[in-house]
């Protein structure tokens, strides 16, 4: 289920939020997957810049992005 979905270039891209830790680090990363919608099958992982040690804080962070930043996200990866 999308988190949130934003629009870029007349599609649909649905948005996944998620938290990240790699093996040995104290800090988790906050990580978006966007997936076009239908027909086109498109996706992709982005590491947003920010980190922190409390996965609490980074979701209520990501709370606070705007759909014009993701969709300035999608438009640097997507083409």
């Amino acid at each position: 289920m999308a988190w949130r979905v934003v629009q870029h270039a007349d599609r649909q891209w649905h948005v996944t939020v998620a938290a990240e830790r790699r093996g040995g680090a104290a800090q988790w990363s906050l990580v978006f997957s966007f997936r076009a919608a239908p027909p086109e099958q498109r996706s992709f992982w982005v590491t947003y810049p920010l980190s922190s040690l409390s996965r609490a804080a980074l979701f209520a962070h990501a709370e606070q992005i705007t759909d014009a930043a993701l969709a300035a996200l999608v438009a640097e990866h997507a083409e």
